[in-house]
């Protein structure tokens, strides 16, 4: 066993559109030209990821690290934790709500998970942007006040997004992502999302999405100012992208025809991102925009069969996550 390869579940979204199918090449079987979400890889109640290949095939990934926890997670690993990452693929064709995740000091109280998440910019029209944070330091009356009077945008920080940008978005900032993007999000295992304000928009029977008011200015950083993205787009080698207590992301850029085994340096359970180009895992081909699995028991050689971009994400197996996480 190499790799585990999952199949994506795709999620319609009033924001979505249809780059998932033509960018990645993909059959998408869902009848919406408003897809805006594939989560590839998710151990959740209400979200399972389905093993494609190998051994596991057809077995969703909660059994299959119950049934084989040293061989996929590690010794450390609890066997009834749930697996500490999800990601996805965010098509972002319209403007996403402005939104904020709780911090962990209040999660719980808001009866809520924290959720801390990377995101990097795989595609980006020519327009595209991202909110991250405000533009100068203000305080919950103010912001609240701006939110009352449809103002709420001039406070917050907007900035050009470009292909092989990256940028850290830890739970209490606030943030939306303009149309235009196609993001790979890299996060924590949480789905709580408190949405501030959805820009005056409604659906087709004219019906506005709920809002979360009071939990947003719980939850927001006021003093998050003009955070800027990590531009990434001519790097060469091996570039650290974000490095938290949740979990390593770096990014390679390598050229066709070189080989790398990723376990040398570390041991451990990882999750290969292809972003541009085509890889071989073992004897595994890797797709474009594909998420696989390399469990902490499995070398992982890689071969470049072409000029190649690809993510991995590590170092998730930690004390922080020991404790489980386990319950939705």
């Amino acid at each position: 066993m190499t790799i585990i390869k999952f199949e994506p579940i795709y999620k319609e979204r009033p924001w979505g559109g249809t780059s998932l199918s033509t960018f990645f090449k993909r059959e998408i079987k869902l009848d919406s030209d408003k897809v805006g979400e594939s989560w590839d890889i998710v151990d959740r109640n209400e979200a399972q990821s389905i093993a494609l290949n190998d051994l596991y095939e057809g077995m969703p990934l909660r059994e299959i690290i119950a049934n084989n926890c040293d061989t996929i997670m590690g010794p450390i690993w609890q066997k009834e934790a749930r697996f500490p990452i999800l990601v996805k693929w965010l098509d972002c064709h319209e403007r996403l709500s402005l939104q904020v995740h709780p911090p962990e000091s209040i999660a719980s109280a808001l009866h809520g998970e924290p959720k801390t998440e990377n995101w990097y910019v795989a595609n980006a029209t020519g327009d595209a942007g991202l909110f991250i944070g405000f533009k100068e330091t203000t305080n919950k009356e103010y912001f609240k006040k701006a939110l009352a009077n449809k103002d709420a945008e001039n406070l917050c920080h907007r900035i050009e997004s470009k292909e092989g940008d990256s940028v850290l978005v830890e739970s209490g900032r606030i943030h939306a992502i303009d149309g235009g993007n196609l993001i790979l999000e890299i996060q924590q295992n949480s789905d709580t999302t408190y949405r501030v304000y959805d820009w005056g928009r409604i659906d087709q029977n004219n019906r506005s999405r709920t809002l979360h008011i009071e939990e947003s200015l719980k939850s927001i950083n006021f003093n998050d100012i003009n955070p800027t993205l990590l531009n990434t787009q001519n790097s060469e080698g091996i570039l650290t992208l974000a490095d938290c207590k949740f979990f390593r992301i770096k990014k390679y850029s390598l050229e066709k025809g070189t080989m790398i085994n990723l376990k040398v340096a570390d041991i451990d359970c990882s999750i290969i991102h292809l972003i541009s180009g085509s890889i071989q895992i073992g004897t595994d081909l890797i797709k474009k925009g594909e998420q696989v699995l390399s469990p902490f028991s499995s070398e992982c050689n890689v071969t470049l069969l072409s000029d190649s971009v690809f993510l991995v994400t590590d170092q998730f197996v930690n004390e922080y996550n020991l404790g489980g996480l386990v319950s939705n």
